[in-house]
């Protein structure tokens, strides 16, 4: 059942390099960023009260607390340097080269989770770092 969310965030992930190029232009990428993160906001709020899930807040430990302020602060950067780059480049190259985003999270998983380094895994990685290889050097 994971694959099915995965290909359904690829799919989002591609509208959104596409609704964003187009809302950007002529828009300070930093605004539009902010933009983009209340609608999210907005949108996490309402699926946690739909679901009932408010009540959990008082169960996140420290380390929930303090890893989850960490990951909102590299997906803020991620975004506000992804829309910079759409602001600058095409989006059939931009968003390749942010999915370099998961050949990095392959080998940082290796090193900090303990997650295994397949043949498979490797292969995929090197593959996705080649991909983005060409699309930076090569026109």
């Amino acid at each position: 059942m994971w694959w099915i969310y995965a290909l359904l965030s690829a799919l989002f992930a591609a509208l959104t390099a596409i609704f964003a190029k187009i809302g950007i232009k002529g828009v300070d990428t930093d605004l539009a960023t902010g933009i983009r993160t209340v609608i999210i906001l907005v949108l996490a709020w309402v699926l946690v009260f739909y679901k009932g899930t408010q009540n959990g807040i008082g169960n996140l430990t420290k380390i929930n607390w303090i890893f989850l302020i960490l990951s909102g602060c590299a997906t803020g950067f991620s975004w506000i340097c992804y829309f910079k780059a759409l602001q600058l480049g095409e989006v059939s190259q931009v968003a390749p080269v942010d999915k370099l985003s998961v050949a990095i999270a392959i080998v940082l998983a290796a090193i900090f989770l303990g997650e295994p380094l397949t043949a498979k895994t490797i292969v995929a990685a090197t593959l996705i770092m080649a991909g983005t290889f060409v699309m930076i050097f090569f026109k």
